[in-house]
């Protein structure tokens, strides 16, 4: 039997959520709009949901508008009903019910992600354990201390004891023999990296090591590594084949991670990605999402990650962000496809949320003199009671506007306007008085625009300001023992 769902919303979405539901659900009769009798629906209050909404309601669920910030507890409390904020936006609600009519449950994931700080010799223990704490933040889960050639590093063991003190798990990754076995007897979790010829380094202690092959490329080296830790106890060692630079071997270095998962079907393997994020000029989220789906299919389990050139800065939260993506999508058998999870920055799926006719129509309904702003395929809506006008260029509808006598609204229109162009000039959503979502790029910001518009700017001017979430989550060159 269908289940019996309930969709509030005002005057000017109701004719647009009405066609979704009947065209999600052709055959739920079960699945009825209320329009409250409001005009817009982001609006709405728990008092005046409890004036307008009579009792018994007989569904099982009421799913109210993403945008709206009533209290769902009290009015689930007083009707005695499931409330549920449905998604932002009324052209989302496909995808909203297609995963089980639940937004995606992206909290799990089954990745360990090694966070390097490559300068560690550099800081002082104090400044090491703030970066530590911020890296911890983005997602990372190992704090990977990075020893440097032929710098000296008097204070290794205090700062390793210092991360340990703060409850971190810290890994010391090095190419000199040396600062490995001081890594391991003052208590790091892991090493980085052994090899067949040096697993002695960490005897004694409770020290987990990376193991690599040598020379460089001889997986037949590697093999011999792993049985021979096995053989002496080590419990626990992860296997690096080495993730090579575009043109110096990286389809044969990802040749050896899938010829090691064959050879070796349950060992633990770890993947160094910056070799791919650092040193390729490219936006580091997509190279990120495609190196962690390689990892999914491998079930590699654990990256040790690098956060140096300035187009990486947020490569920790970028494969934060992948991990549970690729997770969701192996654990669903599905594609990596209509998740959302933040890897989604310049571009959107879905970047209009109206078409021209829904401009055109709520432009016509309009009797106040209150700017709104819209982007569709034709480029920038701009319209009021007094007009309706469209442009790919900012420029061209600010002398149609009359507020150049009025500083305050011409700055609030510039930006959203401004806003709007580059929303429209990407691909990306556009949503009056709301923060443009950049995804794992840059950080949410935490309050609406709203508060910061003249009074009149905006249909949204008095609208209480909206909470928005972190994304869920949880820096000089790449290391001289990765070939580059």
């Amino acid at each position: 039997m269908a289940e019996k769902l309930l969709f509030l919303t005002g005057h000017l979405a109701e004719r647009r959520l009405k066609e979704i539901v009947a065209a999600l659900a052709p055959k739920k009769a079960a699945w009825k709009v209320h329009n409250l009798g409001i005009k817009v629906a982001a609006l709405m209050t728990e008092a005046i949901v409890e004036n307008r909404l009579k009792t018994p309601l007989e569904v099982e669920r009421v799913i109210v508008p993403g945008r709206s910030r009533m209290n769902l507890e009290r009015l689930s409390d007083h009707y005695g009903v499931a409330f549920e904020r449905g998604p932002d936006e009324i052209i989302d609600l496909p995808q909203y019910f297609g995963k089980g009519g639940k937004p995606p449950d992206l909290t799990q994931h089954d990745l360990r992600i090694f966070a390097e700080i490559v300068e560690a010799p550099e800081l002082s223990v104090d400044d090491m354990v703030a970066r530590a704490r911020s890296y911890a933040g983005a997602g990372g889960d190992i704090i990977d201390i990075g020893c440097q050639p032929d710098v000296p590093f008097p204070h290794l063991e205090e700062m390793v004891d210092a991360l340990k003190q703060e409850g971190f798990t810290v890994s010391v990754d090095s190419g000199h023999e040396e600062d490995l076995r001081r890594g391991a007897q003052a208590g790091a979790d892991f090493v980085l990296s052994l090899d067949e010829t040096n697993l002695d380094i960490v005897t004694g202690t409770k020290c987990i090591p990376v193991l690599v092959p040598k020379p460089h490329g001889d997986l037949a080296s590697l093999v011999r590594a792993i049985d021979k830790a096995e053989k002496v106890g080590l419990k626990g060692a992860l296997a690096d084949p080495i993730l090579d630079p575009i043109h110096f071997g990286f389809t044969a270095s990802l040749e050896r991670y899938a010829e090691l998962r064959r050879l070796r079907p349950k060992a633990e393997i770890l993947m160094g990605t910056g070799n791919l994020t650092e040193l390729t000029d490219a936006d580091s989220q997509g190279v990120t999402a495609v190196l962690l789906g390689i990892c999914s299919e491998l079930a590699i389990r654990n990256v040790l990650v690098v956060q140096v050139s300035p187009h990486t800065r947020r490569t920790i939260q970028e494969h934060d962000a992948a991990r549970r993506l690729m997770h969701r999508a192996k654990s669903d058998d599905s594609l990596p496809k209509g998740y959302g999870g933040g890897l989604l920055s310049l571009h959107d799926l879905k970047p209009y949320t109206q078409s021209n006719a829904d401009v055109e129509e709520l432009a016509a309904a309009i009797r106040d003199k209150n700017f709104r702003i819209a982007v569709t395929e034709d480029g920038v809506h701009i319209y009021n009671r007094d007009g309706h006008h469209v442009s790919r260029d900012a420029f061209a509808l600010f002398p149609k506007l009359d507020v150049e006598h009025d500083g305050s609204h011409a700055f609030y229109l510039g930006y959203e306007l401004a806003k709007a162009e580059i929303a429209a000039g990407l691909g990306k959503r556009y949503s009056q008085d709301t923060p443009t979502d950049w995804g794992v790029a840059a950080d949410k910001k935490h309050e609406d625009l709203t508060q910061h518009a003249p009074s009149g700017a905006t249909l949204k001017a008095k609208a209480p300001a909206k909470k928005r979430k972190r994304s869920p989550n949880p820096s000089k060159t790449t290391k001289s023992r990765r070939k580059t």
